[in-house]
């Protein structure tokens, strides 16, 4: 296993959920953090726990859609710490329903926060990570494997992600930089978690039953596994590695079996 001890790392999206519990294992391995969030009261919070673990932890509150703000957050990274050798692109959001009913906007919205919000760090990011030879990270989700009922938007963010960080495997294969791409299976989430319903408002997500779904920590320690095995794909869950294996062979199949459970993926959307 690859040292992660002395390391520098951002990770967007990471005042709670996956985001977070990513940022702790980095910190229990001996790595500087440099989180990142929109609401400034949480992001205060997460960086007051990372630096129980570890205190070379600073934040920037900053939104990574807008390309300059990313491009601000790595240059006081590089104030900070003088280097940087992993980039985790966490920030994203979800939506739910049918196309039909969408407002524009979501489409907008989501591909604003999945697909500008992974870019805009990374176009910074990149020469930096030359120099140490490091690892960029995309979360992305098993959402990105197929269309999914009901996250029309989501999925087609995801599997944007895909294509991003194929096309950067290949242009920097010569620099030795690790890309990694994490497919994600359904998480335990926070208390009061948002996503966009097909009006375009946000709406409050059910809590999930934690018996039957990935905890933050365990999705954490495969990101970070990923990093020290310099993977590419990294596929969560039984259920997710299946459907993985069966889009790639029998796609027909799995839209047979998407349309015999529709209801259920209908409950889960709501």
């Amino acid at each position: 296993m690859n040292s992660l001890d002395g390391k520098v790392a951002i990770v967007t999206g990471s005042s709670r959920g996956i985001g977070k519990a990513i940022a702790i294992e980095l910190a229990k391995k001996g790595v500087s953090i440099v989180l990142n969030g929109r609401n400034s009261s949480r992001l205060e919070q997460a960086t007051k726990e990372l630096k129980k673990i570890h205190n070379n932890v600073i934040s920037v509150c900053c939104d990574v859609s807008i390309a300059d703000q990313s491009k601000d957050m790595v240059s006081q990274a590089l104030k900070m710490f003088g280097k940087l050798d992993i980039l985790i692109n966490n920030v994203g959001v979800s939506m739910r329903g049918n196309v039909a009913d969408l407002n524009p906007e979501v489409y907008k919205t989501v591909f604003e926060s999945n697909v500008l919000g992974a870019i805009n760090p990374t176009i910074p990011a990149l020469k930096e990570l030359r120099k140490t030879q490091g690892s960029l990270v995309f979360i992305s989700s098993l959402a990105g494997i197929r269309g999914l009922p009901y996250l029309s938007a989501y999925s087609s963010s995801k599997m944007a992600l895909r294509a991003i960080a194929e096309s950067i495997r290949i242009e920097e294969k010569q620099n030795n930089i690790h890309v990694g791409l994490i497919l994600v299976g359904i998480t335990q989430i926070e208390h009061n978690k948002e996503t966009i319903s097909s009006d375009g408002t946000k709406i409050v997500l059910k809590n999930r039953d934690s018996s039957k779904v990935d905890s933050t920590q365990r999705v954490a320690e495969k990101v970070i596994n990923n990093i020290q095995k310099r993977k590419f794909i990294t596929t969560l869950t039984p259920i997710g590695k299946l459907n993985k294996f069966l889009q790639a062979r029998f796609p027909m199949l799995v839209e047979k079996i998407i349309l015999s459970n529709l209801d259920k993926f209908k409950d889960k959307s709501e």
